[in-house]
C-alpha cells in the first residue's frame, strides 16, 4: 500500500488530470487481487494449463487477425473490448512451468529443463514477433526464474552468461562499425538496434531517439539529494521530459523528491521482494515456491529494468516502474501476483 500510496502522489504532480483513470485502475487491481488471494493454489494449479493454452492461442490470433497500431500487432480486437494476450503470459507463464516441474517432481531430468525450455520459447517468439521486446523480456524472465529455481545447473547457466558478457563487450568495443546506418543486426529490427546505438551514444540524435535519455538523466541530476520539491520539477512541468506519467516516472521522483525519495523507492521495493522470497522459501510445496519465487522476481525485473532505463544504463524498451507508472494492464498483472503470493501465504497459515 506504501509503493500505490507514493504512486498517487507522484501522479498528482505529473498527470493530475489522468487522476481519475488511474483511481479506476487501482481499484480494479485490488479487487483482481483480493479475488485471487481468496483462491486455494491448488485452484491456481489447475487454472495452470488451460491459461497457458488460452495465452497461446490468443498470440497466434494476433499474429492472424490482430490490430496493428504505430507499426506493432499487439491487439485483438474480440466486440466488445481490446485486448492485449501478452500480458495474459506473464502471469500464465510462471503457472505453467511451476505446475510442470510439479508433475516432474522426484524425476527431473536434463530433458525436462529442455521440454521448459521450448514451453517458454514459444510464446517469447510470439511475443517478438509482434513485435514487444519490452513484453517479450518480462515473459521470458518469469519462466526463467521458474527454471532455474526447479534446480537448473550452474553448468548449464554459465556459458550463456559468457556469451552474454561476450556479446555485449563486443557491442562496446565495435560500436563505431556496428552502428552504421546500413548495417542490418540479425534478429532485431531497426528501431531496437537504434535504441542500443543510441543507449551508447545518446548525442548522436539529441532530438530524436536520444532525447527521452538525455532528457531523463537531466532530470534526475538536477534532484540532487533533497529534490526540486513536489510539483517543483522543472523537466517535469515545462514539458521537456517525456512520457513523464507512464515510463519515465522515476525521473519526477528523483527530480522532485531527490536522491531521498528514489531511496524511499528501493527500500520499499526489497522489502516486497523480501517478504516474497519468504512466502516461497516457506511454501508447503514445489508448486507454490516455484510459482511463488518466479512472481516474486518478476517485480525485481520490472524495476531493474526500468530504473536502467530511466537512468540511460539500458535500452528503452517500455517496461513501467511497477505499481507507480500509470496504466491499468501492468497494474492488473502486478497485483494479480500480489494475490498469488496472499493466497500461498494464506494456504501455509491454514496448513
Amino acid at each position: 500500500m506504501g509503493i500505490l500510496g507514493l504512486a498517487a502522489l507522484m501522479m498528482l504532480s505529473a498527470s493530475p488530470e489522468r487522476m481519475e483513470a488511474q483511481a479506476i485502475n487501482t481499484g480494479v487491481a485490488l479487487s483482481a487481487m483480493w479475488l485471487v488471494a481468496s483462491q486455494p493454489p491448488q485452484r491456481l494449479h489447475s487454472f495452470a494449463l488451460p491459461l497457458y493454452l488460452l495465452g497461446v492461442v490468443l498470440l497466434i490470433a494476433v499474429k492472424l487477425f490482430g490490430e496493428v497500431s504505430k507499426g506493432a500487432q499487439r491487439w485483438l480486437d474480440i466486440g466488445i473490448t481490446r485486448i492485449q494476450p501478452s500480458e495474459l503470459m506473464k502471469i500464465a507463464m510462471p503457472l505453467m512451468l511451476a505446475w510442470y516441474f510439479q508433475k516432474r517432481e522426484g524425476s527431473l531430468q536434463v530433458r525436462d529443463f529442455l521440454v521448459a525450455a521450448l514451453l517458454l520459447a514459444m510464446p517469447v517468439a510470439l511475443i517478438l514477433k509482434q513485435p514487444d521486446l519490452g513484453t517479450a523480456l518480462l515473459v521470458l524472465s518469469s519462466g526463467l526464474f521458474v527454471i532455474y529455481f526447479a534446480g537448473l545447473s550452474w553448468k548449464l547457466i554459465v556459458p550463456v552468461v559468457m556469451l552474454a558478457l561476450i556479446g555485449v563487450s563486443a557491442i562496446l568495443v565495435y560500436q563505431q562499425d556496428i552502428c552504421v546506418p546500413d548495417l542490418k543486426w540479425p534478429g532485431l529490427h531497426d528501431y531496437q538496434k537504434h535504441r542500443v546505438c543510441t543507449l551508447l551514444d545518446p548525442s548522436s540524435d539529441p532530438r530524436g531517439k536520444g532525447f527521452h535519455t538525455i532528457q531523463s538523466t537531466i532530470a534526475i541530476g538536477s534532484g540532487g539529494v533533497l529534490g526540486k520539491g513536489w510539483r517543483d520539477g522543472t523537466q517535469t512541468h515545462l514539458d521537456f521530459l517525456p512520457e513523464r506519467h507512464t515510463d519515465f516516472i522515476l525521473a519526477v521522483i528523483s527530480e522532485e523528491l531527490g536522491l531521498i525519495g528514489v531511496i524511499g523507492i528501493l527500500l520499499l521495493y526489497c522489502l516486497l521482494i523480501a517478504r516474497g522470497l519468504m512466502i516461497a522459501a516457506n511454501a508447503p510445496n514445489l508448486f507454490s515456491r516455484l510459482l511463488a519465487g518466479a512472481i516474486t522476481m518478476i517485480f525485481f525485473t520490472y524495476a531493474f529494468v526500468n530504473m536502467g532505463m530511466v537512468a540511460g544504463i539500458l535500452p528503452i524498451v517500455g517496461v513501467p516502474l511497477p505499481m507507480i507508472s500509470y496504466g491499468g494492464t501492468a497494474l492488473v498483472t502486478l497485483c494479480l501476483g500480489c494475490g498469488i503470493l496472499m493466497s500461498i501465504q494464506g494456504q501455509r497459515r491454514r496448513a
